[in-house]
């Protein structure tokens, strides 16, 4: 498969970059990578539209300032763009690798991920907060639910700290097929991936956590799904939207029974907690 990086002249760790992952993504971007003075976003090349792409305003002035560039990647090349672009995180007792780093033996959780083209490398603001969450939370014994997962790193996580049973589901097949890797090179047995969205919930028995690290859109479309499948005093962590959505998340949850519990923080992203 071949993709395409989209370059945007935005400064790499700016509000203006993190808007535009979350515009990017809703577009069906699949990861990001940030430089000094540019965003790069990557999108397999049959789902890429300049159309599409110009609907989002500031993209649309990028544009006129020919402060975006498109270039073809192809698949054979996509290793060696990540071995340069991907430095391994540790976050509190979790380590998250690719597979060409060393395990660092100074952590409890070491997790190796080949992360292709999927959300979830750790790297964005939301991963880090829902992983951080995820360390201070008892796992054991319990059913979990990570729905967007992505690299499945949080799916990961949640079974290396004693899960019981773990479901990752996302809707898009590249990501899917990322996660069932990533989990057979963490020997996780006890997770099951599936493809699929809110829907695909409906035939699943209730979870004692939820992990939906997604985007505000999706969470408020979908907040009856998540409500209808989390156990009484069951918990669930959202992420993927900035901290003037908060409000609309918790007035959303309200209305499904789901209380607000507390929050994080980390450069005007959220990962909120909230309990049934």
């Amino acid at each position: 498969m071949s993709y395409l990086e989209l370059k945007c002249a935005v400064r790499g760790g700016s509000e203006e970059a993190g808007i535009l992952v979350a515009e990017l993504a809703a577009l069906g971007f699949e990861s990001f990578s940030e430089e000094d003075d540019a965003l790069l976003a990557y999108i397999p090349q049959e789902d890429f539209s300049r159309q599409r792409l110009l609907t989002v305003e500031a993209l649309k002035k990028l544009d006129e300032q020919s402060a975006l560039e498109v270039r073809l990647i192809e698949d054979q090349n996509w290793n060696a763009v990540w071995e340069s672009n991907y430095p391994p995180v540790t976050i509190g007792n979790c380590h998250v690798r690719a597979p060409f780093h060393p395990e660092n033996p100074s952590v409890r959780y070491d997790i190796v991920l080949d992360p292709k083209m999927a959300f979830g490398t750790a790297h964005h603001e939301t991963t880090v907060l829902m992983i951080e969450l995820l360390l201070s939370e008892l796992c054991e014994g319990k059913r979990v639910l990570d729905m967007g997962c992505g690299t499945a790193v949080l799916a990961i996580l949640a079974s290396m700290k004693g899960a019981k049973e773990v479901t990752a589901i996302d809707n898009d097949d590249w990501a899917n097929r990322n996660a069932l890797e990533n989990v057979a090179l963490n020997h996780c047995t006890g997770i099951v991936v599936k493809q699929g969205d809110a829907t695909a919930l409906k035939s699943l028995p209730a979870f004692d956590l939820i992990l939906a690290n997604i985007n505000k859109n999706i969470l408020l479309q979908d907040m009856a799904a998540y409500a209808e499948v989390l156990k009484k005093r069951g918990r669930v962590f959202f992420s993927g939207f900035y901290t003037e959505d908060l409000e609309a998340i918790g007035r959303e949850a309200g209305k499904h029974g789901l209380k607000f519990v507390t929050s994080k923080t980390k450069n005007n992203w959220v990962a909120a907690v909230f309990s049934r």
